[in-house]
C-alpha cells in the first residue's frame, strides 16, 4: 500500500505546478476557489460500476480509473449517487444493498466491502471533496421489479404509490419525511462524507395522468382545501428540506447540505420573481419543489440548477438563468449543473456539435459575482470524445488548481493564521491551530511568495506555491538557477476552506 504521507507529497506537488504556473497574457485569472464537480451516477449503472456484479477488484479499479482521469482534467469534487432506488452503496441498517451494485437487490458484496468508505478514502487522498448523493422518493425503475426481502415498504406499504410505472415513497406522509431524513442522519453520523446532495427528483415529473395522493391528502392535508392540494405538496417538501437541513446540522455542521434542482423555478409569465423563459416544466409548479424559498429561508448550503440548455436557447437561454439565479442565491453557494452529455459531432442542436459551446459556458459563469463553481453531467461524458474539450479543460480552463469554496453563508470565526514561520533551503515548518474535534481534516495550509516590496494579495492565485495538510512543505525546485529574496507566508485554511490572516512574513532565497 502506498504510504498516506507520499500521497501527501504527491498531492503538494500537484497544486504547487497547478498554482505556480504562468498564465498567457489577456487569459482571467484562475480562481483560487471554485467548486469544479462531477456527477457519478449509479442508477442504471450509467457511470459507476460499468455493471452491476463486477468483481469487487475490478469495482476498486474503476474506482481509481475515474478518480484520476477527474483529478488530471482539474476537478476537486466528486457526486456520488449513493442511494438511487431507496437501497445503498455502503451497508445500512435501514435499506438493501442495490442491485446496481451486485446485480440481485438486498445481495452484499463477496468479498465484502464499504464501497461509499472506499470513494471517501480515495478523494480525499487526492485531495477531493465527495457529496454523497440520494433520491428521496424513488423505491422502484419498474413497478414489477423484485425488491430485496427486507425493503421497508413491505412493512409499510402504504407508503407507496405506482406512478408512469414506477414506484415512489409518497411524500405526503409524514412517516416517509421521518424515514428519509434518518437516512440522512445515519450516512452523516457514520461517514466522513463532506456533503449531501438531492437533485430534481421529489414530486415526480408528471406524466399525462395525476398523481395519485387524493389518499395522503385527505389524511394529512388539515386546513388545506382541495383546490390547494399544490400548496400541499410544496409544503411536503419543505418540511422534509428543513428537516434534513436541522438535522445535518445538529449531527456534523462541517457537512453541506445541497441541492441541483431543474434549472427554471418558475416563468416570469407565472411569477414577476420568475425567470424570462418559457420553460414547459418548472421546479415549483410541477415538481413542487420551491428552491428560491429554501435558499432565501437557508435551509440548504449551496445550489446547483441543471442549465443544460445551450447559450441562445429560444426558451430556456443558458445566459439568461445564469443571470437570474446569480440574482437569487440569497447568499448561498451557487454552481451550475453543465451538460458535457451533450456534445456531439452528430448532435441534432446545432450549438452541441460545436467544440466551443462548454468553454463559452465556463468562461460566462466566471463573470458573475455569485457563481463559484460547476459540476457536470455526468463521469462517463468525459471517456467519450468531446470535442476537445478535456484539453481545453487541462490546459487552459482548469490549468491551474483551485479548492473548494467555502460556505458563502458561513458564520464560523476565521481560523488562527501559522505562528513561528521558519525557512530553512526549501523547506518551511510553522505552527498550526489545535485541531478541534473534528480530527485530522481539520486545517490545511496555503503557503504564498511575492517580492519583498510588493504589496501582499491573498487573492491573487498566481502567488501560492504550496497546499499541504501538514504543518511543513518543500518548495519545488525551480527550473531557473538564479535566485530571489521572497518574503513567504502561510495561511491556515479550516475544513471549510474559511482562510485565515496571513502569518507574519519570512524571508526566504528561492
Amino acid at each position: 500500500m502506498i504510504k498516506l504521507s507520499f500521497i501527501k507529497a504527491v498531492l503538494l506537488a500537484a497544486m504547487i505546478m497547478g498554482f505556480a504556473t504562468g498564465q498567457a497574457s489577456g487569459q482571467l485569472l484562475h480562481p483560487k476557489f471554485e467548486f469544479r464537480g462531477v456527477w457519478v451516477a449509479t442508477v442504471n449503472n450509467i457511470d459507476w460500476p460499468s455493471q452491476p456484479g463486477l468483481p469487487v477488484e475490478t469495482q476498486k479499479k474503476e474506482v481509481i480509473s475515474m478518480l484520476n482521469l477527474h483529478k488530471s482534467l482539474g476537478m476537486n469534487a466528486i457526486v456520488l449517487q449513493v442511494r438511487p432506488c431507496s437501497d445503498t452503496f455502503y451497508p445500512s441498517p435501514l435499506e438493501p444493498w442495490s442491485r446496481y451494485l451486485t446485480g440481485i437487490p438486498g445481495k452484499p458484496p463477496e468479498p465484502f466491502w464499504d464501497p461509499l468508505r472506499f470513494w471517501i478514502d480515495e478523494c480525499h487522498l487526492r485531495g477531493m471533496e465527495l457529496h454523497a448523493w440520494l433520491n428521496p422518493y424513488r423505491i422502484a425503475q419498474h413497478a414489477n421489479e423484485p425488491l430485496a426481502y427486507d425493503h421497508k415498504i413491505f412493512s409499510k406499504p402504504e407508503w407507496a404509490i405506482i406512478y408512469g410505472d414506477k414506484i415512489y415513497f409518497d411524500p405526503g406522509i409524514p412517516g416517509t419525511r421521518d424515514y428519509v431524513t434518518s437516512v440522512v442522519c445515519d450516512i452523516v453520523r457514520r461517514y466522513d462524507v463532506d456533503g449531501i446532495h438531492m437533485d430534481d427528483y421529489f414530486y415526480p415529473y408528471p406524466t399525462k395522468d395525476p398523481f395519485p395522493d387524493e389518499g395522503s391528502f385527505k389524511r394529512f392535508s388539515r386546513a388545506f382545501p382541495a383546490e390547494e392540494k399544490e400548496a400541499w405538496r410544496r409544503e411536503n417538501v419543505d418540511i422534509l428540506i428543513k428537516m434534513i437541513s436541522d438535522s445535518i446540522r445538529a449531527i456534523n455542521p462541517h457537512v453541506k447540505f445541497g441541492i441541483s434542482p431543474f434549472g427554471v423555478w418558475r416563468n416570469l409569465t407565472d411569477d414577476p420573481s420568475g425567470s424570462a423563459t418559457k420553460a414547459g416544466i418548472t421546479n415549483y409548479d410541477h415538481l413542487y419543489a420551491d428552491i428560491r424559498k429554501w435558499l432565501k429561508e437557508g435551509w440548504i448550503d449551496y445550489v446547483v440548477p441543471q442549465i443544460y440548455w445551450e447559450i441562445g436557447h429560444k426558451l430556456a437561454d443558458f445566459k439568461t438563468l445564469c443571470e437570474w439565479w446569480n440574482a437569487n442565491s440569497f447568499g448561498r453557494n451557487l454552481y451550475i449543473g453543465l451538460a458535457p452529455y451533450k456534445i456531439d459531432s452528430k448532435a441534432t442542436v446545432d450549438a452541441w456539435r460545436k467544440k466551443d459551446q462548454l468553454p463559452d459556458q465556463l468562461e460566462l459563469l466566471r463573470k458573475y459575482p455569485n457563481i463559484s463553481g460547476c459540476i457536470f453531467f455526468s463521469s462517463r461524458s468525459f471517456t467519450k470524445n468531446l470535442l476537445g474539450f478535456q484539453d481545453s479543460l487541462k490546459n487552459r480552463l482548469f490549468k491551474h488548481a483551485s479548492l473548494t469554496p467555502p460556505l458563502a453563508s458561513s458564520q464560523t470565526n476565521l481560523p488562527d493564521p501559522p505562528t513561528n514561520v521558519s525557512v530553512s533551503g526549501r523547506k518551511v515548518r510553522w505552527e498550526g491551530p489545535i485541531a478541534g474535534s473534528t480530527g485530522a481534516r481539520s486545517y490545511s495550509y496555503l503557503i504564498y511568495l511575492n517580492q519583498p516590496n510588493e504589496l501582499f494579495d491573498p487573492g491573487n492565485s498566481l502567488k501560492i506555491v504550496g497546499y499541504t495538510q501538514e504543518p511543513q512543505a518543500e518548495l519545488q525546485k525551480k527550473r531557473e538557477r538564479k535566485k530571489k529574496n521572497w518574503s513567504l507566508r502561510v495561511t491556515t485554511l479550516d475544513r471549510d476552506h474559511r482562510e485565515s490572516l496571513p502569518s507574519t512574513p519570512a524571508s526566504i532565497r528561492y
